[in-house]
């Protein structure tokens, strides 16, 4: 998983959307070639929206039926949940929280702070991912800060697609291309469904862990930035590995994930409200 930073400057080397420093380990498999479509155009990406967080990065996300007048959302990883890691299993829902936001603009300065009351969802079973809601509304951000929150695309991504990983806690960036997709991704005691797989030139790093995975053509969000291999060991923490449908288990050591994000706004309705029960919501329950 993306390295919540809390250990990772201590250590000073910083590695592969995993939680400990990478070592140098013999290649399992290589990495998938780039291609031509790994050189995105970048007009439609950049910082406005996304946050930095005290160990991870996140975003203001809005749906495709959200209103202005709802209250805001910041998605992150499961795994940057402030209370620990979820269990294998576990959903949680509507735990309080007043976490802080660190807002940045396009060329990322921040430019204030938000906050959270209540955790709405958060999970690392099938997905890794945690939403939070704001005591803000997306208007009140955009009157004050004249910024905008991302949109999640509410169809599946498309392998090729190029792509930019957007950091707000390293305010950097990582582009490359979707490389693929991963029927299962096991890590540990986690495993996450139909995960995205980056081409190699996302190298993403601890403290990445959150970051909005941003379509160049649309800027809209298709995943959600989270883990890799490290050091090339076989499904253990920070070495996630694929399994097929047959059970076959491929390691791609230096190779680094996200989790899609287009099956959430089904579990959402009027007013932004959490709706686990609501038609074509599948997002794993408590």
């Amino acid at each position: 998983m993306n390295k919540p930073l809390l250990a990772t400057l201590a250590a000073l080397v910083i590695t592969g959307a995993g939680m400990a420093p990478a070592a140098a380990a013999t290649v399992t498999q290589k990495p998938a070639a780039e291609t031509k479509s790994a050189t995105p155009t970048l007009k439609a990406v950049n910082f406005a929206g996304t946050v930095s967080l005290s160990n991870c990065s996140g975003s203001v996300i809005r749906f495709p039926a959200s209103a202005d007048s709802d209250p805001a959302l910041v998605m992150t990883n499961g795994h940057c949940l402030e209370t620990g890691f979820p269990e294998p299993g576990e959903v949680i829902v509507g735990q309080s929280s007043s976490r802080s936001f660190g807002l940045l603009n396009a060329s990322a300065t921040r430019v204030g702070t938000l906050r959270a009351n209540k955790v709405v969802y958060s999970t690392m079973t099938d997905t890794d991912v945690t939403i939070y809601q704001l005591t803000t509304t997306y208007a009140q951000i955009k009157s004050t800060y004249g910024i905008s929150a991302l949109t999640v695309q509410d169809t599946h991504p498309t392998a090729g697609t190029a792509i930019t990983v957007v950091s707000g806690y390293w305010k950097r960036t990582y582009a490359c291309s979707i490389d693929g997709f991963v029927y299962r991704l096991k890590e540990g005691d986690w495993t996450w469904k139909d995960s995205v797989r980056y081409t190699s030139a996302c190298k993403t790093i601890g403290g990445t862990s959150g970051s909005p995975v941003v379509d160049n053509a649309t800027g809209k969000v298709v995943a959600v930035n989270n883990t890799g291999n490290e050091d090339g060991e076989r499904c253990t923490e920070n070495n996630p590995c694929e399994v097929d449908a047959n059970g076959n288990v491929t390691v791609r050591y230096g190779i680094n994930y996200a989790e899609e994000t287009y099956l959430i706004p089904a579990c959402f309705t009027t007013g932004n409200k959490l709706d686990l029960n609501a038609s074509g919501c599948t997002l794993p329950r408590p």
